[in-house]
């Protein structure tokens, strides 16, 4: 049986929060002129141990911020600490490894600041279309018609449906979770795809005119290819024409028509 917990008067209440601040098992926060008290993550605390107080007030900062991390002048004003002070402070915290800066697509020159070990929102890195800040157009290029080739092949597979017309026609709507798990199954993102991801690959299909979206009564959004006003060229067709390893693709060695399962599944159809 858990003991009773004493009953303690003002000051003894205050003696003890301000023996637990001291000791960094909670953090004080300021709301509305109330003073608001948290326990502190002991990850935190471990992380922060030994620093002095001008480490601990920016290393504060920059956990409360999250993955979105925060901006050097923001710390600035925050914490009330001058330039050079603050560089300081940021330098050590980098040098420990519990904190990094984190350039933002959307800003080349500036950088926020997140815990180490934190991964960033999508909003700072740009999500799975940037590598290093730079935009792969020929990577979004390359999910984009394989995209379009489920689709396509989806539709081609109940083009002549003996239970007529109609239920062909909403039998060739994909999900994006299953278009994301044959792009998956491909092998040919070096990143993990969400289904929002591919999601965005396909409204660009619907941008486009290749393909057309739905709702069901379930409220699961579906997309089918069309038809285009103008025929795709042939070589979208072949599996070439989406290969990322097309230019390592020789007569001999380990990449040849010949060994290459795309083609023989192509070939099957």
């Amino acid at each position: 049986m858990a003991a009773a917990v004493p009953e303690l008067t003002s000051a003894e209440l205050v003696a003890a929060i301000n023996k637990l601040l001291q000791q960094g098992v909670f953090d004080l926060y300021n709301q509305g002129g109330s003073l608001l008290y948290r326990l502190k993550n002991q990850n935190s605390k471990q992380a922060i141990k030994g620093a002095d107080n001008e480490e601990k007030v920016v290393y504060n900062l920059i956990e409360e911020a999250g993955n979105k991390g925060i901006w050097i002048r923001d710390i600035r004003i925050r914490s009330n600490l001058a330039n050079t002070q603050l560089t300081k402070v940021l330098k050590s915290l980098e040098g420990k490894k519990v904190i990094k800066a984190v350039k933002c697509v959307n800003a080349s020159k500036k950088k926020v600041y997140m815990l180490f070990n934190l991964e960033p929102d999508r909003s700072v890195s740009g999500g799975a279309w940037y590598q290093d800040q730079d935009f792969e157009s020929e990577f979004v290029d390359i999910l984009n018609r394989q995209c379009l080739r489920f689709l396509q092949q989806r539709a081609d597979k109940i083009k002549n449906n003996p239970r007529g017309p109609i239920v062909g026609r909403t039998q060739s709507y994909a999900t994006a979770a299953e278009v994301q798990k044959y792009i998956t199954d491909l092998g040919i993102s070096k990143v993990k795809l969400e289904v929002e991801d591919v999601i965005t690959i396909l409204n660009t299909l619907v941008y486009d005119g290749k393909a057309e979206s739905n709702v069901y009564p379930d409220g699961n959004r579906v997309y089918r290819a069309i038809e285009s006003l103008l025929p795709p060229p042939g070589l979208v067709q072949v599996p070439c024409g989406v290969c990322p390893l097309i230019h390592k693709c020789n007569s001999t060695g380990l990449i040849t028509p010949q060994d290459c399962k795309y083609m023989d599944e192509w070939l099957e159809q």
